[in-house]
């Protein structure tokens, strides 16, 4: 049994997971936002998020353990979220854990947040981590990882400018669309006509898995800066926007795939709730009798499941990690 704690960027989760047989059970999984405080700022400010979480995690720590009918006594080990993301954030997470390992003399896991999203589409498997392409698509990151197993990554691609999810949330902006920008450009464009602009798709001819959205990014902005009235024309500018993206981020994760011979390709992280991302990647994959595997809805955006999951599976095959572990803002996953 297994407490976690994802305090990564402005969302403070926590979770509790044991096994019920060989399948991972989770006993309690909460999420306590902050995206209406910080929606009046257009974006996270650090400082906000670290108080919050400060004040947010005690009470949230106690709901979870009182939702899973245990006690504090119950739990076997902990583990946090130690990176990537942001440092003030991070710290208010690991420090708590850790502080909970040494009061309770039991074993602690720091977890790489994108390690989390990278397994999450099998938390609710009996079966091994599978051989599989992983695209994971957040606000902060945007990565193609080769899995031959737990703990046996490889990275085939990334973004080398903006995430696929920080260019929705900075096109929503220009749109003067709410933060977060992503759902709001996704509810916008299906109005909208994905052709009405000729947007470009970057490097998605190249024979390699990396990706660019910032031309993206400013070809919305110029083709705002010519229309009279763009809120006029904003259906169509976030179609055109989103299938831009879309493409990229299919096109690129097919190729890929047939490239390192991969029957099974997995979507997670935060913009793999995109429903259109999710009909055209299955439409993709069953065109070329490929599996496509989706991150239960829940576990899309930031949250302490995962984390408790890739934690169990830690515990289960590691040793645990020293409690000096620290924060690693910049934590590589490969």
């Amino acid at each position: 049994m297994l407490l976690a704690i994802e305090s990564s960027c402005d969302e403070t989760a926590v979770a509790i997971i044991t096994r019920d047989g060989q399948k991972p059970r989770l006993l309690s999984s909460l999420i306590s936002s902050q995206i209406e405080i910080h929606r009046e700022y257009g974006g996270v400010v650090p400082e906000v998020a670290c108080r919050n979480h400060a004040q947010r995690i005690r009470p949230l720590v106690e709901q979870a353990l009182q939702e899973a009918g245990i006690t504090l006594n119950d739990i076997q080990a902990f583990a946090a979220t130690r990176g990537p993301g942001l440092s003030s954030s991070l710290l208010v997470g690991l420090s708590y854990a850790k502080g909970l390992a040494t009061a309770t003399g039991k074993p602690f896991y720091g977890v790489n947040h994108m390690e989390g999203h990278l397994l999450s589409p099998f938390l609710e498997s009996e079966e091994e981590i599978p051989r599989h392409l992983g695209l994971v698509v957040s606000g902060g990151h945007t990565l193609l990882i080769e899995v031959e197993a737990f703990r046996r990554y490889r990275k085939l691609g990334s973004t080398i400018d903006d995430a696929a999810g920080e260019a929705f949330d900075k096109v929503g902006r220009m749109l003067q669309l709410p933060y977060p920008g992503g759902p709001e450009i996704e509810k916008a464009a299906r109005e909208g006509n994905p052709k009405a602009f000729d947007f470009p798709r970057a490097m998605i001819h190249e024979d390699h898995g990396d990706v660019s959205f910032s031309g993206l990014k400013t070809a919305v902005l110029y083709a705002t800066q010519k229309l009279d009235n763009p809120k006029a024309h904003l259906p169509d500018l976030a179609a055109s926007f989103q299938a831009a993206v879309l493409d990229t981020l299919v096109k690129k994760t097919l190729r890929m795939a047939k490239k390192h011979h991969h029957g099974l390709i997995t979507l997670s992280g935060g913009v793999a709730c995109n429903k259109a991302l999710q009909t055209a990647m299955s439409a993709a994959c069953q065109t070329e009798g490929i599996q496509l595997q989706l991150t239960p809805p829940a576990l899309t955006t930031d949250n302490a499941a995962m984390i408790a999951f890739t934690g169990l599976l830690m515990r289960e095959k590691i040793a645990p990690d020293p409690l000096t572990t620290g924060i690693n803002p910049n934590l590589a996953l490969a």
